[in-house]
């Protein structure tokens, strides 16, 4: 299992390049990610081989979730906001690059030209799709209905065993 900032030649070694159906045997499926990897965590501290293992997601399902109504403040607000922190960034850069000395000018210029940006484009987008069945704020996620740990052979009983042993623990949190 790698994280968001495993690069190249480190723990992706022996991942295909190109998307590739997953090999092993099962040997446990769970009702949510957060179960499946406790398993897998379960199998490292027991200096099984992880390396073998994949979780896979099974009956994949995107989710949509509302969060609320769309409005003019919101949009117009969240505009600002957004524009603000970009105009920020930008004015540090700006101030940092100045050569005189230093002035909080090109930190307010960055910020208020920022905010009036992000204002303008977060209108124009509302606008245009205003009436078109976006008038809801979501956020989409892609979930499985199940999770299913996959080993390699040679090593798929010694897995199950673990696992089995896990499953025994009182208050596991894995059924």
């Amino acid at each position: 299992m790698t994280g968001a900032f495993s690069g190249p030649g480190r723990a992706n070694q022996g991942l295909p390049k190109v998307p590739t159906p997953p090999t092993g045997w099962p040997i446990g499926s769970y009702a949510t990610y957060q179960e499946a990897h406790r398993a897998v965590e379960h199998l490292a501290t027991n200096e099984f081989p992880v390396e073998e293992v994949t979780i896979v997601g099974v009956d994949l399902m995107l989710v949509e979730r509302v969060i609320g109504r769309l409005s003019w403040p919101k949009v117009l607000g969240t505009g600002a906001l957004s524009g603000a922190w970009f105009g920020l960034f930008v004015g540090l850069l700006l101030g940092l690059f100045n050569q005189q000395q230093a002035s909080f000018g090109p930190i307010l210029v960055g910020l208020g030209i920022g905010v009036v940006f992000g204002l303008v484009f977060a209108a124009v987008g509302y606008a245009s799709t205003r009436g078109r069945g976006r008038e809801i704020a979501s956020a989409t996620q892609l979930v499985a209905g199940r999770y299913d740990v996959l080993a390699q052979p040679r090593n798929a009983e010694r897995a199950r065993d673990l696992l089995a042993k896990l499953a025994l623990r009182p208050n596991s949190g894995i059924e």
